[in-house]
Order: C-alpha cells, then sequence, then structure tokens
C-alpha cells in the first residue's frame, strides 16, 4: 500500500554543541510530530553539525507554527534550520549546449515520475533541442553567448529564472563558463555534471585522449558551481571500468551513460534536502527507506 501520510523534513546546520540531537527530537515530539527518518553528522575537522529529520506532523501544526516554534531552539545553538513539505517540487532550470545525453535522460524521469522536480524552462545556446523541448510542453529559450554579449545574456538568464521563480538550475552538459556574479546570485543553487578526467585531460575529445592513455577507468562527477570552474562542493561521482578491447567511441557511449545517471543521484540528493555545503565539500546523507527506489531508478 502506498503511504499517503503527509511529510515534513527539517534540516539543521550548526557549531557542534552537545544537545542539539536532543533538542531536536524533543521539540518534533513535544510538538506531535513521529520522525520516520533522521540522519546528523558531526564534522569534526570544520566543528561543524549536520542534521535531517523526516516526520508526519501532528494534523494541526503548519510549517510556518514549526519555524516560528523552533526559531529560539536555532537561535540558542546559533543553527540555521529549515522546515519543509517533502511534497512540494522544486522549479527548476535545464541548461544544455549540444550534447543531449543529460537533458534527455533528465526529462524521461521527469515524465514517467522518478524524479519529483517541475521543469519551468530548459535554456540553451543553440537550438538543437528545441523540438524535443517544446514536445514536453516546456518552455524553451535559446540565448546566444559570445565574449562580446556574454553580460546581456546572462541578465536574459537571469531574467527567465526570476520570472519563473526557479530555485534550482542544472547544467546538463551546458558548454559555457558562468560569470562570478551568477555564481555568487545562485550560490548552492546550480548544479553542474562533467568527466572525472579533470585535470588530467583537459579541453576537446576527454574520452579520446583517455582511450589513448589506456585508462581503465572512466568516471563523473556532479558538483555544485563555484566561481572556481569545476571546483565546487561534490555531491556524486560514479565510475565504471573499461578495457584494452573497447574503442573511443564506446569510451564515450559509456561516459555519457555515467554522467547521466549521476547528475540524476545529484537533483535527487538536492530536491530532497539531503545536501549540505560544508566548505569546500558537501554532506550528503543517504536516501531514506520510502524514496531509495525512485532515486535509484533507471
Amino acid at each position: 500500500m502506498t503511504d499517503t501520510k503527509q511529510r515534513f523534513a527539517l534540516r539543521v546546520a550548526c557549531p557542534a554543541i552537545r544537545g542539539v540531537t536532543a533538542a531536536i527530537a524533543t521539540y518534533l515530539s513535544e510538538s506531535g510530530c513521529n520522525i520516520s527518518d533522521s540522519a546528523q553528522f558531526d564534522d569534526g575537522d570544520t566543528g561543524r553539525y549536520f542534521m535531517r529529520v523526516s516526520f508526519q506532523p501532528d494534523e494541526t501544526r503548519t510549517l510556518d507554527q514549526l519555524q516560528q516554534g523552533f526559531d529560539p531552539i536555532a537561535s540558542n545553538f546559533g543553527a540555521t534550520a529549515e522546515f519543509f513539505d517533502e511534497s512540494v517540487r522544486k522549479k527548476v532550470i535545464l541548461m544544455v549546449s549540444r550534447f543531449g545525453h543529460c537533458l534527455n535522460d533528465l526529462l524521461y524521469r521527469w515524465r514517467i515520475g522518478a524524479l519529483p522536480i517541475d521543469i519551468v524552462g530548459v535554456i540553451s545556446n543553440h537550438m538543437e533541442y528545441q523540438r524535443v523541448v517544446v514536445n514536453h510542453d516546456i518552455p524553451f529559450h535559446c540565448i546566444k553567448v559570445t565574449k562580446e554579449n556574454k553580460p546581456e545574456a546572462e541578465a536574459a538568464q537571469m531574467r527567465i529564472v526570476q520570472e519563473s521563480g526557479a530555485e534550482l538550475i542544472i547544467l546538463a552538459r551546458y558548454m559555457q563558463v558562468l560569470s562570478h556574479e551568477m555564481c555568487r546570485q545562485m550560490s548552492g543553487r546550480i548544479i553542474n555534471i562533467h568527466h572525472s578526467f579533470l585535470p588530467s585531460f583537459k579541453g576537446a575529445n576527454p574520452y579520446k585522449q583517455a582511450y589513448e592513455r589506456g585508462v581503465k577507468l572512466i568516471g563523473a562527477t556532479s558538483h555544485y558551481v563555484t566561481a572556481d570552474l569545476d571546483e565546487g562542493p561534490i555531491i556524486e561521482q560514479d565510475i565504471v571500468r573499461v578495457t584494452h578491447a573497447q574503442s573511443a567511441e564506446d569510451y564515450v557511449s559509456l561516459g555519457r551513460d555515467v554522467e547521466s545517471q549521476v547528475l540524476a543521484r545529484a537533483i535527487q540528493a538536492h530536491i530532497h534536502g539531503r545536501v549540505f555545503i560544508n566548505g569546500s565539500k558537501a554532506v550528503v546523507f543517504p536516501a531514506s527507506p520510502g524514496s531509495y527506489a525512485s532515486e535509484r531508478m533507471g
């Protein structure tokens, strides 16, 4: 049977102080909430504490009431705390250039319900994927980007983000470098995907370079975008083994598969509130039992 009970979640990040876990559990219990899943991590290196709690709320309590009631506790621990309804879908903008494997994979997962997001638009600097996007009844925006018009192009992109109410930008193989200002405005809300050959194989045809060097592992990395190119906090990674018997074309095909899967898992982690930025790295809690099957789908 499908569990139709309402589920809220709470995210907390604060200095590692004794008693914070007990305080959170006590507050939720006294508020008539039933905890169904909980994960916490105390980082001894940074002195930071992170917790995510999923719970069934008392039907008489709203998110605002829970947030307001918890604010004094958060203040006491120097914590940032966010309550959210797990059933509410995040609005997302996809950005893509000429490699469409990640875009097509995300559209498929979204269409079959395996990726619970609202795609409110697709932005591209080329026209190749206009038809496939429009056929999904999703707005398509082609914004050409050159060295000369980059500030104007990014301003147009940000207008689309703001007008659509998008909470997250996904770079589904978007091959333009974002400006420092755009990274700052959307800090923690832009996710990128790329092969994991960096920094060994840069530039064009990295898979061909890897083939010529006889690598044995092909990988992909998904991370938050920062002003430091491809150096943001890592959310998800994976690898696939290759052998001398496979061709450069095989490398490309396998690489596209692993990129698509890694990006989808990174998005799942973000939209379910399981990722906490912790300096230059990220704390990523595993999927709760109830969502594991859908998050691993495909």
